[in-house]
């Protein structure tokens, strides 16, 4: 079964629930087990609740994109606010003890680690994020 959809939203993180449950909603027919369905949650509002908070100055719009096709799901986030390759970002020191931690980062090595693949780039002034996970 192949799925493709795409919708725009505020990038404000009281949509938070609508894109969820867009997600969700548009992948309903392939029968999800409720871990993966955790999984993409949590790893929908790590990724969307960071662009709604930080992407933008005066508020701005991100896309969705959901595809499924061949056993493998693709999450695909696109918004045109500052330029952010989260992909960057070292990786935390999970074994230091909390108070030699920097701050910041643990989200997205959680996101590279629930994942099969994490990809990004920067075309036509916007970032694109794009999560896949087998299924």
């Amino acid at each position: 079964m192949e799925i493709a959809k795409n919708k725009v939203f505020n990038a404000e993180v009281s949509e938070l629930q609508k894109v969820q449950s867009f997600v969700l909603q548009t992948l309903s027919d392939l029968h999800l087990d409720l871990k993966l369905q955790n999984q993409l949650n949590i790893v929908i509002e790590e990724l969307f609740v960071n662009v709604a908070s930080y992407a933008y100055k005066n508020g701005g719009e991100i896309e969705i994109k959901v595809e499924a096709k061949n056993s493998e799901i693709s999450i695909t986030f696109i918004d045109s606010g500052m330029k952010f390759n989260p992909l960057e970002m070292d990786d935390p020191n999970i074994d230091a003890k909390a108070e030699e931690r920097r701050i910041g980062g643990l989200g997205i090595f959680m996101v590279k680690n629930m994942m099969d693949d994490v990809q990004y780039k920067y075309e036509e002034n916007k970032n694109i994020l794009t999560i896949v996970k087998k299924y």
